[in-house]
């Protein structure tokens, strides 16, 4: 029944008040949320035009460094200290530098070997230096610190330093690499960034490069495929992966690693995300899903490649995720096997899957 005439143009009047109230807060939260998002756009544009800028400017980038940071390096090492629980890569600021250089009795232009590796939101920028060439343990011993593994660093450092400081160790790492022109022979010059390497006589430019590699989850429906190298420690199993061949599409790399590997046949591959990888040498981990028809999932093996592989359910899945990263001292099987930490694409791609397989069926 309708409601009478006065009746009717109350209810019209409250549905259009409320339809007000909505769209009024719907408007404040968008703005709200533009202007958030125009504030944080503009400042990541700022800085990759900032970094864009130093790496092309040799003078900005030196008076630059000036005013930044230094992650410091021994034979591609990072310098490390510990607080409590916490493992830190401690930001020296030019004049620090500078004094650690007069002290060993060098010249301040070994800043110049430096590299840009980034910077911070207010465009505060960070390079990385490699005193190689000092005696280390009195190094150590002015710092405050040690040299440790990069391996280490990347595992227990906050996720921003982490990428940072693999990043500075691939780019010293290159650098120290490609000194000399390719088709000369001739010494090449990196420009004061480090973000590349010119050969004067062939004017040939040379920019710093990562090897493209493949990593996938493979799954058939519902299992998911793991593999183990003879390289791995003890217990842990991971998602396969592969360096791409030349010519390759990244689909064309997966199907063959899997049929090379394994001896399965890849029906539909999905992109899930991608890794700077800096063992053992820079890599661009690209993190993809293959499913497989569960009607010809019998693996095959191939042994130069592979010291084993699993299908595993979504539950023992579940359980190895839950597992200390680390290795045991027990005998390798698949009973209590565990999986990459946290910090590893491969550790993601098995979260995907075990989301995408919902509750573990009691």
């Amino acid at each position: 029944m309708l409601p009478a005439d006065g009746n009717c143009r109350v209810l019209l009047y409250n549905t259009m008040a409320h339809k007000m109230v909505i769209t009024l807060v719907y408007r404040v939260g968008y703005r709200r949320a533009s202007s958030l998002y125009s504030r944080l756009h503009s400042t990541y544009v700022k800085r990759m035009r900032y970094m864009s800028e130093l790496k092309d400017n040799d003078d900005a980038c030196r008076k630059a460094s000036n005013s930044g940071t230094f992650f410091l390096f021994h034979n591609y090492s990072p310098f490390l200290q510990e607080k409590g629980n916490m493992l830190l890569a401690p930001k020296l600021n030019a004049a620090e530098i500078k004094r650690i250089l007069e002290k060993f009795r060098q010249s301040e232009e070994k800043i110049e070997d430096s590299m840009l590796v980034g910077c911070s939101n207010e465009c505060r920028p960070y390079f990385a230096l490699d005193l190689g060439s000092l005696e280390r343990s009195a190094l150590e011993a002015e710092l405050n610190g040690s040299f440790g593994e990069m391996r280490k660093a990347f595992f227990q450092l906050e996720e921003e330093d982490a990428s940072l400081i693999s990043t500075a160790q691939a780019l010293l790492r290159w650098h120290d690499n490609n000194q000399y022109c390719g088709k000369t022979g001739q010494l090449t010059v990196k420009n004061l960034a480090g973000s590349k390497r010119v050969c004067q006589s062939s004017e040939i430019i040379y920019y710093p490069q990562m090897s493209p590699v493949v990593i996938t989850l493979v799954s058939d429906g519902s299992r998911c495929l793991l593999v183990r190298q003879a390289s791995f420690p003890k217990g842990m199993y991971s998602a396969l992966s592969g360096f791409c061949d030349i010519g390759e599409t990244l689909e064309e790399t997966l199907q063959r690693e899997v049929a090379e590997e394994v001896g399965l046949e890849v029906e539909s591959v999905s992109y899930s995300a991608s890794q700077h990888w800096p063992f053992p040498s820079s890599t661009l981990m690209i993190g993809c899903h293959a499913l497989v028809n569960p009607q010809q999932s019998k693996i095959n093996i191939n042994r130069q490649e592979l010291e084993a592989a699993e299908w595993f359910s979504h539950g023992e899945v579940v359980k190895a995720l839950g597992r200390n990263p680390k290795p045991s001292k027990d005998k390798d099987d698949n009973l209590s096997f565990w999986v990459p930490p946290k910090q590893a694409i491969a550790h993601q791609l098995i979260q995907e899957w075990v989301k995408k397989q919902g509750p573990v069926p009691t």
